[in-house]
């Protein structure tokens, strides 16, 4: 099994960014309730979301907890960067 950490596609950065009101774009109503819940989530509750949601889990936290991850996140939703 592989330890290497998803890619976070466009899409998804756009999303989060939109939900931490940083750009982005609107996520579709059940999206944006999964970002929501990773974003409220206990730490169990979290990793358990980010077992299955593997790109929306590694961009919410990256947002949240990332001195840097707004920017990273920005860059790969202008396609400057990828993850």
């Amino acid at each position: 099994m592989s330890t290497k950490r998803p890619r976070i596609p466009a899409e998804v950065a756009a999303h989060v960014l939109s939900h931490f009101g940083r750009g982005g774009y609107p996520a579709g109503d059940w999206t944006e309730s999964l970002i929501s819940l990773i974003d409220r989530a206990d730490a169990v509750n979290r990793a358990k979301l980010c077992a299955t949601y593997p790109d929306y889990g590694d961009a919410v936290l990256l947002a949240k907890y990332d001195e840097n991850g707004i920017a990273v996140l920005q860059a790969i939703a202008g396609g400057q960067a990828a993850a």
